[in-house]
């Protein structure tokens, strides 16, 4: 195994380590405005939610890693506390990563990316209307992780108010997982895109306790044909069905098959011979 000490190596390997092995990692596509009024457009990918009530995103305008110069986001979220966050989706992304350029200050991303304005209610910058999500935010407290280049400055954000198209809604008035298309950031010039092909769902065991590796059948824990997934879904269950297991490749494949469409109950019926 390589084992890597972080003040050993260059600030820039250091970072494109961090950037691939940490992702993916949602874009935070924030607006902001200087004292002057002039507004800036600029997209982060240090950036997640850290809290329900009250509601708290935090996003990391760094340090340039190459010459430790700051942003202007970082610049007018001193001068003027508020932000708003809108989220990236696949229809701007090309967009949002020109909005990235590092234009002079005073120049307008929005009008460079070719985005539009819309008008916040309850505070200065202004709403991406391209986006899917826009959070108002105020800006808590703005905390430096250092001075060297690379180092962060974390922008903590109350959300306000949230705004949410409706074409990406579903019946119930709450934002579709798949209709979002959402994207994120990986290292280098990678991005990952949330598409109903590779999304999926793992029940989460937080009423029902799960049994665990350590209650499987031998039979099953040690099957040459389960993965550290298929297990983890076999012992995803809240009790262990009674009976005798099977120990056979076949039958282990056929149950797989079955976990593979999530679909645990029928998997255990296949495992079962008795």
């Amino acid at each position: 195994m390589k084992t890597i000490i972080p003040k050993d190596i260059p600030a820039q390997q250091l970072q494109m380590i961090m950037q691939t092995a940490i992702a993916p990692r949602p874009i935070a596509f924030a607006s902001s405005v200087d004292a002057n009024g002039n507004v800036n457009l600029s997209p982060f990918s240090f950036f997640n939610m850290f809290s329900t009530k009250p509601p708290i995103v935090i996003f990391s305008p760094s340090r340039r890693v190459r010459d430790n110069t700051t942003k202007h986001t970082l610049h007018n979220v001193l001068e003027t506390p508020e932000v708003v966050i809108g989220i990236a989706n696949f229809p701007i992304v090309q967009q949002i990563s020109l909005a990235s350029t590092e234009y002079e200050e005073g120049v307008n991303e929005f009008i460079k990316s070719g985005l539009t304005m819309k008008p916040a209610d309850l505070v200065k910058p202004p709403l991406i209307a391209e986006c899917p999500v826009n959070f108002e935010c105020k800006v808590n407290e703005i905390k430096s992780l250092g001075e060297e280049g690379g180092a962060g400055n974390l922008v903590i954000c109350e959300i306000i108010k949230i705004h949410i198209r409706e074409e990406y809604l579903d019946e119930n008035g709450n934002p579709d997982q798949i209709k979002l298309d959402l994207v994120a950031r990986l290292g280098s010039n990678w991005y990952s895109r949330n598409t109903a092909d590779n999304l999926f769902e793992v029940p989460k065991p937080l009423v029902k306790k799960g049994i665990g590796f350590d209650k499987l059948p031998e039979q099953i824990k040690y099957s040459e044909v389960f993965t550290g997934n298929d297990l983890g879904m076999l012992a995803n269950v809240e009790a262990l069905p009674e009976g005798t297991y099977s120990d056979q490749k076949d039958l282990h494949q056929k149950a797989q098959e079955f976990l593979l469409k999530n679909n645990i109950e029928e998997a255990w019926k296949i495992l079962k011979i008795s």
